[in-house]
């Protein structure tokens, strides 16, 4: 990479996608400038399942992320592919244990929570369900990280500096309320929720900030 010049990275990404905003708040912690190419989930059946996305990205998912002259998708491996290119600003803690604590809450949240309450799943199970479906899941879930937190948060979720585990754990916080999840029993999930809400990097991530939010939805 080093001698080589690329054009500005270019993030496709749908403002209220869980997964693009946590590769949002990655890019703004790293300062790393970047334009989005919104993709809308809904408008037309979805235009993540046009044949132009579907070149960039074969599971006709958000985001995908170009940069360095590589188009990549998936939110974790992209977050991890910026932590180990652009290793100053650091996501991810030093110590190993602590690095694993970190890959451990991402994985909780985007392999045991996110995906059953996707828009595609929810479509599945229909829309008198679907709320119920996400409020259990969800829950479940929140039950598994709280848990987690309480043997290694500090100020945030592994310690005192933030990391890739809060890039992936507000946005799902987000999505709790979205679905009127009874977020009482998770103290250490709405404390550190309450301490990033006002990071500007965490707010300019944020859906209401994003060019394709409809104005109905911005606050």
């Amino acid at each position: 990479m080093e001698g080589q010049t690329f054009e500005k990275p270019v993030l496709y990404s749908y403002w209220r996608s869980s997964c693009s905003w946590r590769v949002r708040i990655a890019l703004n912690l790293k300062e790393i400038p970047y334009d989005i190419k919104a993709v809308s989930l809904i408008k037309g059946g979805g235009e993540q399942h046009c044949n132009e996305y579907r070149e960039v990205n074969p599971m006709e998912q958000v985001p995908s992320l170009v940069i360095d002259g590589h188009t990549l998708i998936e939110s974790l491996s992209v977050m991890h592919y910026l932590e180990e290119t652009r290793p100053q600003r650091s996501l991810m803690p030093q110590d190993c244990y602590k690095r694993a604590k970190v890959r451990e809450i991402c994985e909780v949240i985007s392999s045991g929570i996110q995906p059953l309450q996707n828009l595609i799943v929810l479509i599945h199970v229909g829309e008198e369900k679907k709320k119920e479906w996400a409020q259990h899941w969800i829950t479940r879930g929140f039950r598994a990280v709280e848990k987690i937190l309480s043997s290694v948060a500090g100020k945030y979720c592994v310690g005192d500096e933030i990391s890739l585990a809060d890039c992936c754990l507000i946005p799902q916080v987000f999505n709790a309320r979205r679905f009127h999840v009874d977020l009482r029993p998770f103290p250490i999930i709405l404390r550190i929720d309450r301490e990033l809400e006002n990071h500007p990097a965490f707010r300019a991530a944020h859906p209401s900030a994003q060019p394709d939010c409809p104005p109905e939805a911005a606050k």
